[in-house]
C-alpha cells in the first residue's frame, strides 16, 4: 500500500454512469489521490489484476457484472481480498448495506456522496489497511511466508492433518565449543549469516523452515502446501546447504574465524502437520516417526562422518541423478529397530 501520508494513494473508481464517474473522480483527485476509472465490474477486475491499488470505490448497479458480484470475486481471490472497498451506491435499504459489508466492503456511502464523509471514510480505510499490513509483515517475519499464507487462506486452528512430506534437520557440528571461543555478539552475527544461507537453500527448493533452536533448524518439504517430489527437493536443499556451508567456512577461516561444518538428516513419509501450542501462543510444525527419524539421522552424521544422511523412504523417491552410498542398517538412538541409512555425496 502506498504511504498516503507522503504520496497520493492509487484509487480505482468503478461507476457505469459517465457523469457520476467524472464528478466522483474529480472529488477524489481534489482529496489528493490518483484515480483510475472503470465502467463495469469486468473492467474493474481486469484493472485490479493488472495494477496495484490502495482502495476501490465501487458502484453496485452496473450492467454485466454488478457490484455484489465484484465483491464476491474479490473475496475469493487471495491477492485481492485484503483490498479496502468503499461502496458508493444509490440503492436504499438496510439489506443492501448488510450484504455489501458481509461480502467484505469497508463502508457504504449513499449517492450523492458527501465530500467530507468521503474523506473521512477513505482515511479510515487506509488506517485499517495499514494495520493489517503491519500484522501480515509481523507474521511473515516470525512465521515464514508459507505459514502466513496458510493462516490467511485457511484461518488459524489448533490441530493437524496427515500429509506426505520430507523433513530435514540440520546442525552445526561442535557449535558449543565454537561458541565458547567467540564473544556473544560474534556468535549472533555468525548465526545470522549462516541462517541467511540455509534459509535461501531451503526456500529455493520449496521447503519451509519451521523451527530454529540455537544452531539447529528443522524444515518441512510438503507442508503447509503440497510439494511434488518433496524428497528430491529436500535432498537438493541439503546438498546446497552443505556446499554453502563449505564456502562460508572458507571465508570464515580466511578472516581468522572458526571452521563451520554441518550435518543434515532427511527422512520422508507421513507426518501430522498443523498448529500446536495454545490459542495464545502456537507454532506450525509436524510430528511423527518421520520427524524423529530425520533428527536421529542428523545426529548420526557425526559418527558416520558424512554430511548428508537419508532414510530408505527418501532413497526410494530419489531415482537417478544422485550419488548414493549405502551404510546398511543402523541402530539410531531411540529406535527399537535398525534403519536403512544412506549417505548422499
Amino acid at each position: 500500500m502506498a504511504d498516503t501520508g507522503a504520496h497520493p494513494a492509487q484509487i480505482l473508481l468503478v461507476e457505469d454512469n459517465r457523469v457520476n464517474r467524472l464528478l466522483l473522480a474529480r472529488l477524489v483527485e481534489q482529496l489528493g489521490h490518483s484515480v483510475n476509472t472503470a465502467e463495469d465490474g469486468l473492467q474493474a477486475l481486469a484493472a485490479l489484476r493488472g495494477k496495484r491499488f490502495d482502495l476501490l470505490l465501487l458502484d453496485i448497479e452496473m450492467p454485466g457484472m454488478n457490484g455484489f458480484q465484484v465483491l464476491e470475486q474479490l473475496t475469493a481471490d487471495p491477492d485481492l481480498r485484503e483490498l479496502p472497498v468503499i461502496v458508493t451506491s444509490g440503492l436504499d435499504g438496510l439489506a443492501n448495506v448488510v450484504r455489501c459489508i458481509e461480502l467484505g466492503a469497508e463502508d457504504y456511502l449513499h449517492k450523492p456522496v458527501n465530500p467530507v464523509l468521503l474523506r473521512a471514510r477513505i482515511a479510515a480505510s487506509f488506517e485499517k489497511k495499514r494495520l493489517r499490513d503491519q500484522q501480515r509483515e509481523l507474521m511473515r517475519r516470525f512465521a515464514t511466508s508459507a505459514v502466513a499464507q496458510d493462516v490467511q487462506r485457511s484461518g488459524f486452528a489448533l490441530g493437524g492433518h496427515l500429509v506426505s512430506a520430507s523433513v530435514l534437520f540440520c546442525d552445526i557440528r561442535g557449535f558449543t565449543t565454537l561458541s565458547e571461543s567467540l564473544p556473544p555478539q560474534e556468535v549472533i552475527e555468525l548465526l545470522n549469516t549462516y541462517y541467511t544461507l540455509m534459509f535461501d537453500a531451503i526456500g529455493a527448493q520449496g521447503g519451509v523452515v519451521n523451527q530454529i533452536i540455537g544452531d539447529g533448524l528443522m524444515a518441512i518439504f510438503g507442508a503447509p502446501q503440497p510439494l511434488e517430489g518433496h524428497a528430491k527437493c529436500a535432498v537438493r536443499a541439503a546438498l546446497e546447504m552443505v556446499e554453502m556451508a563449505v564456502q562460508f567456512s572458507a571465508d570464515q577461516c580466511a578472516a581468522g574465524g572458526p571452521e563451520i561444518r554441518i550435518g543434515v538428516g532427511v527422512s520422508s513419509g507421513e507426518v501430522v502437520a498443523g498448529y500446536t501450542g495454545t490459542l495464545d501462543r502456537a507454532t506450525y510444525t509436524c510430528v511423527g516417526d518421520t520427524v524423529n527419524r530425520a533428527a536421529r539421522l542428523e545426529a548420526c552424521t557425526k559418527e558416520a562422518q558424512r554430511s548428508v544422511l537419508i532414510d530408505g523412504a527418501t532413497r526410494e523417491q530419489l531415482g537417478a541423478g544422485f550419488e548414493i552410498e549405502s551404510l546398511g542398517p543402523v541402530h539410531l538412538k531411540g529406535k527399537t529397530q535398525a534403519v536403512e541409512v544412506f549417505a548422499v555425496a
